[in-house]
Parts: structure tokens; sequence; C-alpha cells
């Protein structure tokens, strides 16, 4: 392993778990969250999870899971080049969707939609819930008790009413402080990794077109370096190799501005961090192509009407499985029929959050089908 910066996260620094564990032998404190997140059953669950296109659309689009690693893939080359904690990075990267909804943002935005008068849903505070809560696999405590700067890093997002409700992982939203670089690194590599495997992904389903892409200043760019290099490669040769000329321009780019921004705060430990601005980013011409790209994929991909037409029925199947639930908890699974004594709305959110795509449309039919009596 590369040597580390002095102010990167160290694993024989961590400010611990909730429930203090000994170091495991043999491996880091971060090396232990890393496989106690891929060994958890919300990993597994993001195999079937939509990233854009709902899980039986095609076999080969993006699923939260291939998302996730590819997310690490990118935040750890970026870690490697900066002396960072790439184990880390590693973790946050691989735990950052475990709270996401089935299909995608239209699920999440529908089941916030149901719990208005419940405190909301947010996929990044139910990735922080799935960890320190949910998942039930250890003796000694519930959810996966892992070190503070993983959980940290997970919560990307979070509101000063929330926070307020989270204890120390919290404190940073309501004292103006930053996460880790190591998180900070994990948030820019999902954007490249969304930003251009939505490319990919968009172009494979034939809903965008080279045409198209090429009035965005970072794809026509990499369209026009191809050509000049590779005048007859066509077809997903072609859509490859502009994929990932883009994600190394970014990559590069990202590790040198930040580079730059480091040596201009110049801190000197993880506390130094947290006090600075932001310090992982591009820079301002590749940040502007980056929103370029972003906006042409809301305009023409999210929102072409293929998607909406597959987003509203994902949030017709949200809203009438809470709904149901809601009216009658007695529908529910034996073990959430007992915790909705306490919190019904937020145990129905955990369970239908919890759920796979093919699984949602299972218990929708369950529930609404004649065909399933």
């Amino acid at each position: 392993m590369t040597e580390l910066a002095p102010y990167a996260a160290h694993p024989q620094r961590t400010r611990g778990r909730r429930h203090p564990e000994p170091t495991p032998p043999g491996r880091s404190d971060f090396e232990r969250d890393r496989d106690r997140i891929i060994h958890s059953t919300a990993f597994r669950r993001l195999e079937y999870k939509t990233q854009v296109f709902v899980n039986h659309e095609g076999d080969l689009f993006r699923t939260r899971l291939t998302h996730s690693l590819e997310v690490a893939q990118i935040g750890r080359a970026i870690a490697r080049n900066l002396q960072l904690n790439e184990v880390l990075v590693e973790a946050v990267a691989l735990a950052h969707d475990l709270g996401h909804t089935p299909f995608g943002h239209a699920g999440q935005d529908e089941l916030n939609a149901c719990m208005k008068d419940y405190g909301g849903f947010e996929h990044n505070l139910q990735s922080l819930r799935v960890v320190d809560l949910l998942e039930e696999r250890y003796a000694d405590f519930d959810g996966l008790n892992l070190c503070f700067e993983t959980r940290e890093g997970i919560l990307k997002h979070c509101s000063p009413a929330n926070a307020k409700t989270l204890g120390e992982v919290g404190e940073r939203f309501l004292n103006d402080q930053r996460p880790s670089l190591e998180a900070q690194v994990a948030n820019l590599a999902d954007e490249i990794a969304y930003n251009n495997h939505d490319v990919d992904d968009g172009l494979r389903s034939g809903l965008i077109s080279l045409e198209q892409l090429a009035d965005t200043s970072l794809f026509a760019r990499h369209l026009a370096m191809v050509r000049e290099r590779h005048p007859d490669v066509a077809g997903r040769r072609l859509i490859h190799e502009i994929v990932r000329r883009m994600i190394n321009t970014l990559v590069l780019d990202l590790i040198a501005q930040s580079t730059e921004n480091i040596a201009a705060a110049a801190p000197t430990s993880l506390d130094d961090v947290r006090r600075a601005p932001v310090l992982m980013a591009f820079s301002p011409a590749v940040a502007k192509e980056q929103r370029e790209l972003k906006q042409f994929l809301h305009k023409h991909l999210y929102r072409h009407y293929q998607v909406e037409r597959m987003s509203g029925k994902a949030r017709r199947i949200v809203r009438e499985l809470f709904a149901a639930f809601h009216d009658k908890p007695a529908l529910l699974p034996p073990q959430y029929q007992e915790k909705a004594l306490t919190d019904k709305a937020r145990t129905i959110a955990d369970y239908i959050a919890g759920m796979t795509d093919r699984y949602a449309h299972r218990e929708h039919r369950r529930l609404f089908s004649i065909e399933e009596m």
C-alpha cells in the first residue's frame, strides 16, 4: 500500500466504533469495515436494484451493485495518487447506495412523498441506518458496527434537523466542517461513474445518440480524439473508447486540481482537513463540462418518455405498497409487524427500501393481482 499522507485517514487513529471491538488480526479496521459491507445482505441486494434502467429491462445495463464496484475502482485510483487511504475509499464507495430503494430515484422520490408526514426518506440517511441498525448479522450489536470514518463517508448529505439526532457522525453538518478527503474522493468518484456509465447505458439502450451527445463539449472533445486516432472504429468499440477516455480525463483533472488545493490549504492532519474548505474538486473548466453533461442526461435520458413511463410504474408500485401496509400492517411479514407496533411508517419504509426491483414487483402482484390469489 502507498505510504499515507499525514492528513489521510489512518486506521490506527480511527475514532472507533459505536460498540468497541479489538482491531482484527491480519487486517486494519477499515479493511474489516469493507469486508463487513461486502458480506452484508443489503450489498447483495444491490445486484437487483435499478441504476437507471429497471433490472429486467436488460442484462447488460448497470445495477446498483455494478455501479458501486465501479465507484470503488475509480475512487481507489484517485486515492492512491493522492496518498489517501484506498481501503476507506473502497468501503465508503461500496456502502454508499446500501439504503437505496428499488427503481432508482423514482422509487426514492415516491417513498419520500409517502413519508412526508413521518420524517421523510433519503437514501443517504437510509444507507447509514442500514449499517447502524438494520443489518442483523452479529450477536453483540445491531448493524455492522462500522468505524466512525466509514459512517461519516456514507453520510454525504444531512439536514440540521436530522444531524441533531445522529450524535457524533452528524456534528460536522452543525459545525460547518468537512469529512475526510477519502469521503470527498468517494463522493466525486460516484459522480464520475454515474455520469459516464449513464452515457454508456443510454447509448446502449438507444434512448440517446452519438449525434445528440456531440453537442456536449466533454463528449465531443473525446469523440474527436477517438475518430482522429481510430477513424474506422465504430459501434460499441467507439463508445467504449470515448467513455474510458472521458473517465481518465476526469480522474486526472481531479487529481491535479485537488493536489493544488491540498498544497494551498497545507493540512497537516485530518482535523485540518475538517476545518478547511472542500479540497477535492475538478478544475473550473472540467467542472463546467461535467455540469453540462449532467444537464444533458437529465433532459435527454432521465426525462426520456420511455424512462418516464417506467418511472411512473415504479412510483405507483411504491405508493400502493406503502398505502396497503400502512392501512393494514398485518400484511407485512411477521418480523416487520412487530417493529411496526412502535414506528409503523418508518418500519414500512425500511421494508420497501430493502426490496429489490423484482421483489417489489412480486409483492405488488401478491397484494393487488387476482391471479396471485
